[in-house]
């Protein structure tokens, strides 16, 4: 009977392969272990999924060079697969080590699914809204524990918009000490006050400190995060109440 029961995880488990590939612009490798058996199956039920892949690349532009991640229990309603969906009766937690290369996030940070997130970024400075327009940002991995970011500018402040580039290296957190800024400095235009730079300073602890994130039907938190010399490793905690349709890989 053991036997049989990994039969049948293991056809699930290729065509689950299969039909994600499909849909990923590239990939390298893929692995998928839907740990089911025939009448979990049938009731739209798995025990968990476990995935590792290399190289994978999605709309063209987010590139992951490697990923393993593994969900709990799913719970999936049968007939939405008849119909070419997949709805989910509950909300599926998973848990994932993601691992980027700097070329991933820079490759990233200039796709067109990204900056259509980057808008203007407001800021309250003694009771004066000013205006953060990101043009272009890059992030280099030059070292064990640090991030150095490159970036250009439009800052309008008191009626007027000009141009600034900067560059900034920080050290991510660690058990032992909070996010730490280590330089930052104009290397165009004519610098910015003090005031601005604690408005901004505080912005970025406002969002570095929420329980979690949201995109879609998703909710994710990054528990660790580690530099190395040329490679970002996110350890993240995921909850999908729902499978869009537009990511709807998994229709078997």
């Amino acid at each position: 009977m053991p036997d049989e029961h990994r039969l049948e995880e293991k056809l699930l488990s290729q065509e689950a392969e299969r039909k994600i590939s499909e849909k990923l612009d590239e990939v390298e490798k893929i692995e998928i272990d839907v740990e089911t058996d025939l009448l979990k199956i049938a009731q739209g039920q798995a025990d968990g999924v476990s995935v590792a892949g290399k190289g994978l690349v999605i709309q063209q532009d987010i590139r992951v060079e490697e990923i393993k991640l593994q969900t709990d229990g799913i719970n999936i309603d049968p007939l939405s697969v008849i119909f070419g969906q997949i709805k989910l009766n509950q909300p599926v937690n998973a848990i994932a080590k993601i691992t980027l290369t700097e070329a991933d996030i820079n490759r990233a940070l200039s796709s067109e699914l990204i900056r259509e997130q980057m808008q203007s970024l407001e800021l309250n400075v003694d009771g004066e809204i000013v205006s953060l327009e990101l043009e272009q940002i890059q992030v280099f991995l030059p070292d064990a524990g640090k991030m150095e970011f490159r970036g250009n500018v439009l800052l309008k402040e008191m009626g007027n918009t000009r141009p600034l580039a900067y560059t900034a290296i920080a050290r991510p957190r660690t058990d032992s000490q909070p996010i730490m800024l280590e330089s930052f400095n104009c290397t165009q235009g004519n610098g910015i006050s003090i005031e601005l730079v604690t408005a901004l300073m505080h912005k970025a602890k406002e969002f570095l400190n929420l329980p979690y994130y949201t995109w879609e039907d998703m909710k994710f938190s990054v528990k660790d995060l580690k530099v190395e010399i040329g490679n970002l490793i996110l350890m993240v905690e995921t909850q999908v109440r729902q499978i869009p349709l537009s990511s709807n890989v998994l229709s078997l």
